[in-house]
């Protein structure tokens, strides 16, 4: 009888210990392959859903033409933006946890998002000159994001770049009007690091934060916006997609910021193309405004 009841408590706790083992192993495997969740929304306009905490990226919320082309670039006779949103903007704005403003240009941030967003909805600048802008229009929490800062469990890093080439920085007027930008990178426990790239050229700074945070997700501005009388472009362009794809091989690259602006040169069709000529295209994700994509 007492064996028998050794071996029945034996079988038990194997029993316990080989399920208690199998839950934190499906634990283990459901924390890695978390899910991170990005939607188009319009032009550089994303909502990237991490860690349960929904960011809402570069706001431009106003209706189709709204504003007159940018002055001394591609195609400045054509109304921006060039397409209406995919939704409304109270559907764009619902559910976002907290706004991310890379930079204050009218196409990251136009005077609807100023309007429709709530007033203490927590705001990411990435200076202390653009939080005061921010402020003055009427926003309550508003944080520089200088290097690192924490919030719902995301740690958000700021990551450097250029938004034109040495040249258009040459120049203190269009220096002015270009301004400074930020990239930033997303981290969590069990969560694949994506790296938002920002608006800017392919510059040292991007190896750096490659190399520095090797992320899994890279969002790139792809649509290779240019000026007039200028060499090059203010953001980057198919060419720096495949460089992307080679400087992060095990990345997706998730390509944005095209067909909704006027002075945008280069198209989803025409990007789409490339990727295919280049065979990367199970690498490159460009989705159209409106979709959504899970990592």
């Amino acid at each position: 009888m007492y064996m028998k009841t050794l071996a029945s408590s034996l079988a038990l706790a194997l029993s316990i210990t080989t399920g208690a083992a199998f839950a934190q192993t499906e634990a283990a495997t459901a924390s890695v392959t978390e899910n991170v969740q990005l939607q188009q929304i319009r032009n550089a306009t994303v909502k990237i859903t991490y860690a349960d905490t929904t960011f809402l990226i570069d706001p431009m919320l106003s209706k189709k033409g709204a504003y007159p082309g940018f002055e001394q670039t591609y195609r400045s006779n054509l109304r921006n933006p060039l397409v209406d949103l995919p939704m409304s903007a109270q559907d764009v704005i619902a559910g976002a946890d907290a706004v991310i403003v890379t930079h204050t240009h009218l196409d990251h941030w136009d005077d609807a998002a100023q309007k429709l967003l709530p007033k203490d909805i927590p705001l990411f600048t990435q200076n202390q000159a653009d939080a005061t802008m921010t402020r003055d229009q009427g926003f309550t929490n508003v944080r520089v994001l200088s290097d690192k800062a924490k919030f719902g469990g995301v740690t958000l890093s700021k990551t450097g770049g250029q938004h034109g080439t040495d040249e258009m920085f040459a120049s203190p007027d269009v220096a002015k009007s270009l301004g400074p930008a930020m990239g930033v990178v997303f981290e969590a426990p069990g969560h694949k690091t994506l790296y938002l790239v920002g608006d800017t050229i392919w510059r040292d700074e991007v190896d750096q934060a490659l190399d520095q945070y090797d992320p899994q997700i890279v969002v790139i501005n792809a649509g290779y916006a240019t000026m007039s009388g200028y060499e090059g472009a203010i953001i980057m362009g198919k060419e720096d997609v495949l460089r992307a794809s080679k400087a992060a091989p095990g990345a997706t690259i998730v390509a944005t910021h095209m067909d909704a602006i006027n002075h945008m040169f280069q198209s989803r069709k025409e990007l789409r193309e490339y990727v295919q000529e280049k065979r990367i295209q199970d690498r490159v994700e460009i989705p159209e405004d409106g979709a959504t994509v899970k990592f």
